[in-house]
């Protein structure tokens, strides 16, 4: 039993940092309006909110420099005392979002602060996740690193359910013209208080076994590691896809869509954010250990399939009679689609990088597809505002998970290829030296 309870402990402690990076960007995304108006304020609305979704999405560029720098921090010197950093990087750009006084006070600083705000949030997250999946597949027992490795992303979950539900109590209890002058400052100052929690739970985790047992590398062997296999890494990123651009659609984007395009209230908007933040924190589980079961492979290709085949046509049916029932049935099915691919996505990406650079590796590939994923909630908006076609979401959902689904059979198919050369090379390396000896 206290193996078992030292466990889970272990698990909250190291997931609790990557909590906060997704508690500040949702509520980022839950208040665009709001924020729209106090930083980017506009005489055209639409205007506004793009500027605002772009800050939100201007934090992802900041993701692949964070991941070369921090992930390779990680694989040199540990995964303690990397994440470590990048918890108290992200610390900094959450103060900043939420302190920061509104463009009618401060002027032009006022959005420059917000963006550079994102932008160490960003440079931080670029490989938080990375450091923290990669130390949950180093403390998995055999068997259960799927189930174990997708605690990482079921955490954020938890973090969308405090924060949707932080959302519709405010929208509840206060008045349209408050929460749009100040009250939406109140979620950021509840994640600050959180701040010195996070930094009591990580501070006492201990470095992994696997990391102290394998010889550390130093950097130049790292970033010439990392060109060897930059194949695995580029499609790598391109299978993330499916996953960022799925996570920034149900759990970044919903309440603007369904508030700004789809004319329902916040409170039905917030409510199908919160039921698919807990549907998430089933699936993702579940899909990793669905793929410890069966292999990864049929997890990843079936789900990218069901979501090129009805991703679309699911928005559509939404778009056509939008009501808070269609878009909670919508979203739950891509949540179903999400989660069980996400559940096998992250610890294939980590099994496919060689083990001296897993970090750096996956926090590349991972970056990558966040830069894309990151500005979902722009591109939607942008789509359905040159189309006129509220079922846009549905399309770039669908293009994602087509991306995805090619990448994963690209490869598996370059990863054949390269055992089959790496065997051959052995055959060939042992039948020379067989006949060296009997000369």
């Amino acid at each position: 039993m206290s193996s078992r309870r030292d466990t889970v402990s272990t698990i909250v402690r190291v997931c609790v940092g990557n909590c906060l990076e997704v508690y500040d960007l949702l509520i980022f995304g839950y208040f665009a309006t709001e924020i729209a108006k106090a930083y980017f304020p506009s005489d055209n609305t639409y205007a506004s909110l793009l500027a605002t979704l772009a800050t939100f999405g201007a934090g992802y560029l900041m993701r692949p420099i964070g991941a070369f720098v921090l992930g390779a921090y990680i694989d040199r010197v540990g995964r303690r005392r990397g994440l470590m950093v990048t918890l108290s990087m992200m610390a900094v750009g959450t103060l900043t979002i939420a302190v920061t006084p509104s463009y009618e006070s401060i002027g032009i600083l006022s959005p420059i602060i917000v963006v550079i705000g994102r932008l160490v949030q960003g440079f931080s997250a670029g490989a938080e996740q990375g450091g923290v999946s990669v130390y949950l597949a180093e403390i998995a027992p055999p068997g259960r690193k799927g189930f174990f490795v997708s605690w990482q992303s079921a955490s954020t979950q938890l973090s969308a359910v405090l924060a949707s539900s932080l959302s519709v109590l405010l929208t509840t209890v206060m008045a349209p013209d408050l929460l749009s002058a100040w009250g939406w400052r109140i979620p950021l100052l509840v994640g600050c208080l959180l701040i010195p929690v996070l930094f009591v739970l990580r501070r006492s985790l201990e470095e992994t076994s696997a990391f102290e047992a394998r010889r550390r590398s130093t950097t130049a062997e790292l970033f010439t590691s990392l060109a060897a296999n930059w194949p695995v890494v580029l499609m790598g990123a391109l299978v993330a896809m499916m996953t960022t651009v799925s996570f920034y659609t149900l759990n970044g984007y919903t309440p603007t869509f369904g508030r700004e395009v789809l004319h329902l209230t916040r409170f039905e908007s917030l409510a199908v954010t919160f039921f698919v933040a807990c549907a998430n924190f089933v699936w993702l589980p579940l899909g990793g250990a669905v793929s410890d079961r069966l292999g990864r492979l049929p997890v990843l290709l079936t789900c990218t399939l069901l979501a090129v085949l009805t991703a679309y046509p699911a928005m559509t049916w939404l778009a056509a009679g939008p009501s808070f029932e269609k878009l909670l049935i919508v979203e739950l099915w891509l949540s179903v689609l999400y989660g069980l691919f996400n559940g096998a996505m992250i610890v294939y990406v980590i099994e496919i990088v060689p083990e001296s650079l897993r970090t750096l590796g996956f926090s590349v590939a991972y970056s990558l597809a966040a830069i894309v994923g990151g500005f979902t909630p722009a591109i939607d908006t942008w789509l359905i505002h040159e189309t006129g076609n509220r079922g846009m979401p549905g399309a770039w959902t669908g293009a994602a998970g087509l991306m995805a689904f090619t990448a994963t059979l690209a490869l598996r198919h370059y990863m054949k290829t390269k055992r089959g050369h790496a065997v051959m090379g052995g055959r060939l390396a042992a039948a020379t030296s067989a006949v060296t000896t009997r000369k």
